[in-house]
Order: structure tokens, then sequence, then C-alpha cells
């Protein structure tokens, strides 16, 4: 946990929305690789459910989600005793934060971000000011807590560029305020595709079932899901990008086996798509096992998984308010 003593680690801060199902692109792309952070980082997990309301949720769906969400961090290996933990909207300092950030963001910045402008194609009856200030939240987000690195997507990029504005521009006006906050790239988790469209990336809000595989599905449908996976007519096992369906499963089961994409080549010389399929389904299915019986133990456990987040809220309220204390001294609010 971040503390005083911290040792003058770096700060990493991410997180994940709520919404849709978790995916092995967002476990192998991201979650796998925050659990090797802590040891080098000081770390906070946040699950991102102020920023899930900018389209419409069904509350009951929404709580339960986040819920799933926090345990499935904890089962997947993060440790809450090493890792803060916590829910954005136990945090009001988010939202203090992000109100004061959007008075020092310009239009034009807003106006430019891509995001919004395809979300808000997608959100034509739900066209809320929200979309359009979503990245200044993420700013207040990561700016709250010191954050030095922030491990983002290319789709968040122009997000983080934002941030970095803000707090160059609140720098500039009154002084070192904000840590001024850089990427995070991380050293391995290849960019995992769609099953049924091998070009495009694997994404927990497509429509057809069988494009992706959830962290928590059965194994009978992890293995229906890979059986059933675009690859090509050729039956010739080789990792190119003319071969983007072999390529992907050949990166899963290089990451569920933590093999190289050499060492998997090798492995699967003269052997056919069928073979291929099989072993990538044992492999998956044996690297999320111990995750879903984890993920049940603790979703069982109320008093522990409350204990987490009420216990976590708590020390990011108290971290946050550090730095929120000394932004609202230097804009002039009454003391």
């Amino acid at each position: 946990m971040m503390n005083e003593q911290a040792n003058q680690k770096k700060i990493i801060f991410s997180g994940m929305q709520p919404t849709g199902v978790i995916t092995i692109g967002n476990y192998f792309g991201a979650l796998k690789n925050w659990v090797k952070l802590h040891n080098e980082y000081n770390c906070l997990f946040c699950v991102v459910d102020m920023h899930s309301i900018t389209t419409r949720q069904d509350p009951v769906k929404l709580r339960k989600s986040a819920r799933e969400l926090l345990a499935l961090y904890i089962a997947a290996g993060l440790d809450p005793d090493e890792n803060l933990i916590y829910y954005q909207s136990h945090v009001p300092q988010h939202a203090e934060l992000s109100w004061i950030l959007s008075c020092f963001t310009y239009m034009g910045e807003l106006n430019r971000m891509t995001q919004f402008k395809e979300k808000s194609q997608k959100s034509e009856l739900n066209l809320n000011a929200g979309l359009y200030t979503y990245p200044i939240l993420m700013a207040a987000d990561i700016l709250l807590f010191k954050t030095d690195l922030v491990p983002v997507g290319n789709d968040q990029k122009q997000h983080l560029e934002l941030a970095r504005d803000i707090a160059s521009r609140f720098n500039g006006i009154y002084g070192d305020t904000f840590t001024v906050p850089e990427p995070y790239i991380a050293k391995m988790g290849a960019r995992i595709a769609s099953l049924q469209e091998p070009t495009k990336k694997m994404s927990k809000s497509d429509e057809n079932p069988n494009a992706y595989i959830s962290l928590l599905d059965e194994p009978s449908v992890i293995r229906k899901k890979i059986k059933r996976a675009v690859t090509d007519s050729e039956d010739l096992i080789a990792y190119t990008e003319e071969k983007a369906g072999i390529r992907n499963l050949i990166d899963i089961y290089c990451l569920s086996k933590d093999m190289t994409t050499d060492a998997a080549i090798a492995h699967f010389q003269g052997k056919g798509y069928g073979e291929l399929k099989e072993e990538v389904a044992d492999a998956l299915i044996a690297e999320l096992e111990p995750i879903q019986k984890r993920f049940k133990e603790i979703l069982s456990d109320k008093a522990y998984l409350d204990g987490i987040i009420h216990k976590n809220a708590e020390s990011a309220s108290h971290l946050a308010q550090r730095v929120l204390r000394k932004v609202k001294k230097k804009v002039g609010y009454p003391q």
C-alpha cells in the first residue's frame, strides 16, 4: 500500500470501466501486466464507475459489475495490501478536481478529442455533457495522485496528452502543483484481436459473443469459441500479417504459456489448425481457471470484500485530499 515511507517509488494509476465483460484482451493487455508492477511502483488501480454513466446504465447491474470487477482485480493477482484498489465514486475528490480542471481546459482542446467524435456518433440519443468532458475527469483521476506513469493504449493517448497539457498550464500559472504524467509502455502483451474479425481489436462491447472470450467464460464455452475462431483455408501455421487469425491464436497461446513466438511456431511445426485450436484452448483454460476459482471465493466472502472497499476508499481519499487541498488554496478558495 502507498504510504509515507514509499521509498520514492514512482506512482502508476490505471483503471477499467465496470461495463460489458472483461475479455482476455483486457487481461493480457492490461490486468496481467498490472500484477507485475507493484514491486517497482506504487500502484493505484481504480474501478472507474463515474466514467461509466456517460452512457445509460441499469443501476443494479452497474453496482454488481463494479463489485465483480474489483473482485476480478484481486483474483487476477492484484494484492489489495500492496496496491490501492478502489471505486472511483467512493473518492469524491475525483469529481471536485474535475470541476476545477474544467476551468483550465479550452473548448478547442475538447473539440479535438477523437473519442468524443466517435462515441457521439453512437450515442446520438444521449449526447450528454459528461461524454464531452470525460477527458477532464480522466485528467483529474491521474493528477489527483501525483501520478508519474499511466499505462495507456492507442485510444487513450490523446486523453493523456490533454492531462499533461492541463497540468503544465496549471503549473505555469500557480507554480509547481501537479506531476506531469508520462505514458507507461508495457514490456509485453500483444494486442488480442477479435476471434471473428482478426484484423480488429477484441472488444468487450462486441455484439457477437463469439468474437471475444470473457475472463469468466466456462471452459466449455472457451473451447467452443476458439474452435469457431476465423482462420483461413490454407491449414499452414505461420505467424504473418496475412494470416491474422492464426497469428491471433498464437498470441493467445504464447501469452497463456509465457512462451516466445518462435518457440510456439517451432512447437506447432507440421500440425494443423485443429490441433492448434485444441492446444490454444487448453492453454487458455489452464491460465483462467485459477482466476475464476479465486474470483468465486472472493465474491462469496462479503465481509472480506467490503473491508477492502471501505479501507481503500479511505486511503485513496486521504491521498487525494493532499493534492486537492493544495489546488484549492492555489485557485483562491477560502480556507
